[in-house]
């Protein structure tokens, strides 16, 4: 399994393969330590969420359906 880098302040994803920027079906894996508030009815409701650790799997670009075809580039604006 390969790790896909998170975007930054300067970067963005780009799919390689049809130049889609905006648009990627993201799974990732978390690890959070969570709050949960139950009413006396019993429905739960999370009052604080603190992720732990997480890891990003896989991009897949929802234009043309490529997997970990993605690549970080220059936010438009960015300080190179």
């Amino acid at each position: 399994m390969t790790t896909v880098p998170l975007p930054t302040a300067d970067t963005r994803w780009r799919c390689t393969l049809c130049g889609n920027l905006t648009r990627f079906d993201v799974t990732r894996s978390s690890k959070v330590v969570e709050y949960v508030h139950l009413d006396l009815a019993g429905e739960p409701k999370v009052e604080e969420r603190e992720v732990v650790s997480e890891t990003i799997e896989s991009v897949r670009c929802r234009w043309c359906n490529a997997v970990d075809q993605i690549e970080l580039v220059d936010r438009p604006g960015a300080a190179s």
